[in-house]
C-alpha cells in the first residue's frame, strides 16, 4: 500500500495528471448517486476517507448506472450479474456491498420453486401447468380442484392426507392437474415427484443390472409427495405389482406421505388389470392388497370431458 501511495504521488506531481485526477475527483464527489451518501455521513467522512475511496465511489456510480439502464437479468452487465451496489463505511473507508436486485429475487425464487418440482419420464409443459389455468367444465374437475386447493392450504409433514386417484379417458387433463397441484405446493417451498408410471417401472428393471434399483425405489418411497402419472399403462407383471409397487405403497401408507394417482381406468377396472399378468396368471389377493392401499391413500375423482391433446394438435 505504502507502494501505491508513493506512486500515486509522483504522478499528482506531473500536472497533465494532477489536472485530471481533480476532474475525475469533481466528478464522483458531485455526481447525483453519491451525493447523497456524502451528505448522509458528513460527520463520520474526513476527505482522507473519501480520498482513498474514490475508487469504490466511482464503482458505485457506473454499476448503479447499470441498474438504470438494466438490459434485463441475463444480459446484465455488472461485476456481479443480478446485484445492485450500496455504499458502506467499513474501516475507516467507504465500501460497497452487493445485494440481489429484484428480478435476481424474483428469478431464484422461480428457480428454487422448479427445484421442488422434481419429474421422471414428465412432459416439460406439464411442470409449467396452473390452477388457475384449469377450465370449470365439469362437475369432477370442480371437484378436484377444490381438493387440491384444500390440501395444498393444510397440507403439514407428518399429517396424515389422502391425495386424489383421478381416473378417466385420455386426454382430460388429468396429469396437467397434478402439474398445477406440484406448482402450488412449489410456491409454498413443498418438494414433490410426478412419475410416468410405465417409464419407471422400465428403469428400475433395467436397474436391477446396475444394483441401483434399491437406491432408486427409496427415492421414489420416501419423497415427501409423490404423484403416480398413468398407472395401469405398464404391462402388468407379478414383480411389478408385488415387488415395487407394493413396497412403495406400502411404505408411503405407513409413513403418511401422501400420494397421488392417474389412470385411464377406474378403481374396478385397476383392480382387474393388477389381477392378471403377463403369463394370464389370476391373483385376486394380491391385486386386491394393492388396492387396498390406494383406497387408503388416495380419494377416487373422475375427470370427463373431451380430448384437449386432439383439439390442441
Amino acid at each position: 500500500m505504502e507502494r501505491v501511495n508513493h506512486l500515486l504521488q509522483r504522478l499528482l506531481g506531473n500536472q497533465g495528471f494532477k489536472q485530471r485526477y481533480e476532474q475525475m475527483r469533481r466528478y464522483i464527489l458531485t455526481h447525483p448517486d453519491v451525493q447523497p451518501f456524502l451528505r448522509a455521513h458528513e460527520q463520520r467522512l474526513s476527505n482522507d476517507m473519501v480520498d482513498r475511496s474514490l475508487m469504490k465511489l466511482y464503482e458505485f456510480i457506473e454499476q448503479s448506472q447499470h441498474c438504470r439502464q438494466c438490459p434485463g437479468l441475463e444480459q446484465c452487465p455488472n461485476m456481479l450479474p443480478g446485484y445492485r451496489p450500496n455504499l458502506v463505511i467499513v474501516s475507516g473507508r467507504v465500501d460497497t456491498e452487493y445485494d440481489r436486485c429484484p428480478k435476481k429475487v424474483h428469478d431464484d425464487e422461480r428457480k428454487q420453486q422448479e427445484s421442488l418440482i422434481q419429474s421422471m419420464f414428465v412432459p416439460r409443459e406439464i411442470l409449467n401447468a396452473s390452477l388457475s389455468d384449469l377450465d370449470l367444465s365439469d362437475d369432477g374437475r370442480i371437484k378436484a380442484i377444490k381438493f387440491a386447493e384444500k390440501f395444498v392450504t393444510e397440507y403439514k409433514p407428518g399429517k396424515k392426507m389422502k391425495g386424489l386417484y383421478l381416473h378417466g379417458s385420455f386426454g382430460v387433463g388429468k396429469t396437467y392437474l397434478l402439474g398445477a397441484i406440484a406448482n402450488e405446493l412449489a410456491k409454498r417451498n413443498i418438494p414433490s415427484l410426478i412419475v410416468y408410471v410405465p417409464e419407471l417401472f422400465r428403469e428400475l428393471k433395467h436397474s436391477l443390472q446396475d444394483q441401483t434399483m434399491n437406491e432408486k425405489l427409496d427415492y421414489v418411497k420416501k419423497v415427501p409427495i409423490l404423484m403416480l402419472d398413468d398407472l395401469g399403462a405398464e404391462a402388468m407383471s407379478s414383480w411389478v405389482r408385488d415387488d415395487v409397487l407394493g413396497p412403495i405403497l406400502q411404505y408411503r401408507m405407513f409413513e403418511n406421505l401422501p400420494t397421488f394417482f392417474t389412470s385411464n381406468f377406474d378403481m374396478q377396472q385397476l383392480a382387474h388389470h393388477l389381477t392378471y399378468s403377463q403369463r394370464g396368471e389370476e391373483e385376486k389377493v394380491k391385486a386386491a392388497r394393492i388396492m387396498e392401499r390406494i383406497r387408503y391413500l388416495a380419494y377416487p375423482i373422475e375427470l370427463t370431458g373431451p380430448n384437449r391433446r386432439e383439439q390442441n394438435s
